[in-house]
């Protein structure tokens, strides 16, 4: 039986570049998007890969409920979840003075109980598969900058909160990993890729990196990855 991924924020960037890794080996993939058009277009991509592996439905992660009827969505359509990935995420950057109380309150919400509302809403799914739980948190998670003081705050915490997970559900025969990158080309903050990003992290350099913890034997657990990109951008 084919496996399947469960993946948030799975229309664009990091998350459609481990979808799209994942369904090249043969993975089924449910993903999410805020709209239901960006959901749907990018399952129709993965699906001029493998027919019929890909859905893509809308999905706020900041609603439980939400993240309850995609699990069960998954499990219902392809028998099971074998892998989680927690990607959606945003940032909002400011000097404290000038954040406003919504952009802290939106970053929080997504970044921090929106990777939680994953992780509960397939948990049960992964202690039957005994599957793998990712993250995507970041390098911000570790290094905190100027203007930096909710994204850093929400990264800091996906990295505590992952490693934490990671101790508690080990028993159950599930591997965690928190995956935490630099420089990445993608739509972040409303970026549009462009060839002045070739020098970052590819989306489909994640999409490998993902495929190669999946590869490892089950007894070696990579609980905590930093990648940046090779050389710094000029």
């Amino acid at each position: 039986m084919k496996k399947t991924a469960f993946i948030t924020g799975g229309n664009k960037g990091i998350g459609f570049g481990i979808a799209q890794a994942l369904v090249e080996k043969g993975y089924n993939v449910v993903l999410s998007a805020r709209s239901e058009s960006s959901a749907q277009a990018a399952a129709s991509k993965l699906n001029e890969i493998a027919h019929g592996s890909a859905i893509g439905i809308k999905a706020d992660v900041r609603d439980r409920d939400a993240m309850r009827k995609m699990a069960a969505l998954a499990v219902s359509k392809f028998g099971g979840i074998d892998v989680v990935v927690a990607n959606a995420g945003l940032g909002h950057f400011a000097p404290i003075d000038v954040m406003t109380d919504a952009q802290w309150d939106e970053t929080i919400d997504i970044n921090v109980t929106g990777v939680y509302n994953t992780v509960k809403a397939t948990l049960d799914a992964l202690k039957k598969s005994q599957g793998y739980l990712i993250t995507i948190a970041s390098l911000a998670g570790t290094n905190f900058f100027a203007g930096g003081a909710a994204y850093n705050a929400s990264k800091f915490a996906v990295v505590g909160f992952t490693q934490a997970v990671m101790l508690d559900v080990r028993a159950h025969g599930i591997k965690t990993t928190t995956i935490m990158p630099g420089s990445v080309t993608s739509h972040f903050n409303n970026h549009t890729p462009n060839e002045t990003d070739d020098w970052k992290i590819q989306p489909e350099d994640i999409g490998q990196l993902v495929n190669d913890l999946l590869e490892m034997p089950h007894r070696a657990l990579p609980s905590k990855i930093e990648i940046r990109p090779t050389m710094p951008g000029k």
